[in-house]
C-alpha cells in the first residue's frame, strides 16, 4: 500500500472548548476550515478537530489515511486477512471512505481523494 498523507482526527466531548484549547491555548495554525470542523498544522502533521464523540472505545480518536486508490488498497487488505468494518463508499462531501480498525480498536478511516474533488484543486495564487 502507498500512503499519501495522513491525519489525527479528534472527536471531541465539547468542540468548542477543544477548538478553543487546540487553537487559543496551544496556539496551533489553521490549516483549513470547513462546516463542523478544523484542521491544524503539527509539524510534519495535521490534526482535525471535528465531529462529537460517541461511546466505545477509541471513539474520540481517528487515524486517517490517505491512499492512491481504495480499491487497490481494499483488495491488499483482503489478502491480508484485515478485516473490513465498513466497505468503501463515497461520503457526502465528496471521498471515498472505508473502515478498518487496529487489533485495539482505534479506527482508521482509508480515503481517496477523487481527482476532481476541491482537496485537489491548487489554491496558489
Amino acid at each position: 500500500m502507498e500512503f499519501l498523507s495522513s491525519r489525527v482526527i479528534v472527536r471531541p466531548r465539547d468542540p468548542e472548548r477543544s477548538l478553543a484549547f487546540y487553537r487559543d491555548t496551544l496556539g496551533l495554525a489553521v490549516y483549513r476550515e470547513f462546516p463542523g470542523g478544523t484542521v491544524f498544522f503539527t509539524g510534519n502533521g495535521l490534526l482535525e478537530v471535528s465531529g462529537q464523540a460517541s461511546d466505545g472505545p477509541g471513539a474520540g480518536v481517528v487515524l486517517w489515511l490517505q491512499v492512491r486508490d481504495i480499491a487497490a488498497t481494499t483488495r491488499e487488505l483482503r489478502q491480508r486477512n484485515v478485516h473490513i468494518v465498513r466497505e468503501a463508499q463515497q461520503e457526502p462531501w465528496g471521498l471515498l471512505e472505508m473502515w478498518i480498525v487496529d487489533p485495539d480498536g482505534l479506527r482508521i478511516v482509508l480515503v481517496e481523494i477523487p481527482s476532481e474533488h476541491p482537496l485537489r484543486k491548487d489554491v496558489r495564487s
